[in-house]
């Protein structure tokens, strides 16, 4: 599943084109996504210009005065700019039509993804009980740590939880427990301030890293110019079950936490 960085650079990719742009026309071949995309909404946008484009954890938001049309990537979406008259691929659900020639077109195999609506000056149910963004201000050790007190959940998935904060998915969740030396299975109200300070700071910088390399390549991933990620080649931990860490030369171990395959070095990790 696209995480944060790959959304993040998504919307880097896609951003000059759409900021400022008119909506000639919306197509939708496909409307059973995870839920029924609101086709007769949607349409209200064409015509309209595009006032911002943003992120909000793992959702891409495209304002406009009369609405705003939120979009997630699901397990395997992902968006292309195109120029108009490109003929639309198997997958190819949606179209939205630019008054510069170029189309956004959602591509999305297995469908777990999301096309919706939201009213203006209204927040959408999905975004409402958001935490805060990692990269932010707002989010900090001494956050996490005032948290954390007396929860009974092993770190990973309260990293991951995303009322705790957005965008911290499974890869970067293990990497990032990795660089602070945080064993996954520790109970979040076990650990100490003076972790939580340096694991907020970690945080941000593995996903600030997997930005700047453009996301990492997991299965379907690939960049809106349709060139991978690179990330992956610096991934520590993740996906490497019985390798040799790079640092203590020890085996990599994996465990099921939460339903999810978590990667970590008994030595390097001993909290």
């Amino acid at each position: 599943m696209p995480e944060l960085p790959e959304v993040e650079t998504t919307l880097r990719g896609v951003q000059p084109y759409l900021s400022d742009a008119l909506i000639t026309d919306l197509i939708v071949r496909n409307s059973s996504l995870r839920w029924p995309v609101p086709v007769q909404k949607l349409q209200t946008l064409v015509g309209q210009v595009i006032e911002k484009v943003e992120r909000r954890a793992k959702y891409l938001l495209i304002h406009t005065q009369v609405g705003t049309l939120l979009l997630h990537l699901g397990m395997s979406g992902s968006l292309r700019i195109l120029d108009q008259g490109i003929e639309p691929a198997k997958h190819d659900h949606i179209d939205l039509l630019l008054g510069s020639k170029k189309v956004l077109r959602f591509n999305d195999p297995r469908r777990f993804g999301c096309c919706l609506f939201v009213e203006p000056y209204k927040e959408h149910d999905l975004l409402a009980s958001l935490g805060p963004e990692p990269l932010s201000d707002s989010f900090t050790g001494e956050y996490l740590f005032k948290l954390s007190r007396k929860r009974k959940i092993p770190i990973k998935n309260f990293i991951m939880d995303g009322k705790v904060v957005v965008g911290v998915g499974n890869i970067y969740a293990s990497e990032s427990l990795f660089e602070a030396g945080i064993r996954p299975t520790v109970l979040a109200g076990k650990v100490s301030k003076a972790r939580y300070l340096k694991l907020a700071i970690v945080i941000k910088s593995v996903l600030s890293k997997a930005i700047d390399a453009g996301g990492t390549t997991l299965n379907d991933f690939s960049q809106v110019d349709g060139k991978p990620g690179y990330f992956k080649q610096e991934l520590r931990v993740y996906g490497r079950d019985g390798q040799q860490c790079d640092f203590c030369l020890n085996k990599i171990k994996s465990k099921t936490i939460g339903q999810r395959n978590t990667f970590y070095c008994p030595q390097c990790q001993t909290f």
